[in-house]
């Protein structure tokens, strides 16, 4: 019989691996978040005024690399046509046609707008991962996977919390 630690743990696991596939050559599909970050006026916002500008949860995503629970973003099931740009700054970093449901419980994307992102590696857990950031503001969005379906079989697992969602209009 499995005992009640043990099934939390499994389950704790179970969700952590539905978001950190290996590594795997995925691509630097953009310039560094330090390169990124350099020549812009969104680098000098000290901590205290991003915590003013931002909600909790989005400042712990958003400036400290933190990760939302699965299943607890609305846009995950987001699926009208529009643009979902970075909560901290408001660039545009996917449009709904990137959209796919993945089934983690995160927004995910097949790709990114051009020029929008910024990666790094992430060896915070037990596997090499890529994270990608707001070229503009730095503001960490989520880890980039070789699971993802056609054309570009990326997965792009975005925390919703980092995100809005701006509806096109009709």
């Amino acid at each position: 019989m499995i005992g009640r630690r043990e099934f939390t743990l499994a389950i704790g696991a179970a969700s952590l691996s539905a978001c950190a596939q290996s590594k795997a050559q995925t691509p630097d599909v953009n310039a560094s978040k330090e390169t990124a970050m350099s020549d812009s006026e969104w680098a000098n916002i000290s901590e205290s005024e991003w915590k003013e500008r931002l909600t909790d949860m989005e400042f712990y995503v958003l400036r400290k690399e933190g990760t939302e629970r699965a299943g607890t973003s609305p846009l995950d099931k987001e699926y009208r046509a529009g643009s979902f740009v970075c909560a901290g700054c408001g660039l545009e970093l996917f449009t709904s046609d990137m959209k796919y449901d993945s089934g983690t419980g995160w927004p995910s994307f097949f790709t990114v707008v051009q020029g929008a992102v910024g990666t790094k590696d992430d060896n915070k857990l037990w596997a090499k991962r890529t994270e990608y950031h707001c070229i503009r503001c730095g503001g960490h969005q989520g880890h980039v996977f070789n699971d993802g379906p056609h054309p570009t079989g990326l997965r792009y697992c975005n925390n919703g919390v980092a995100l809005n969602f701006i509806p096109a209009e009709t």
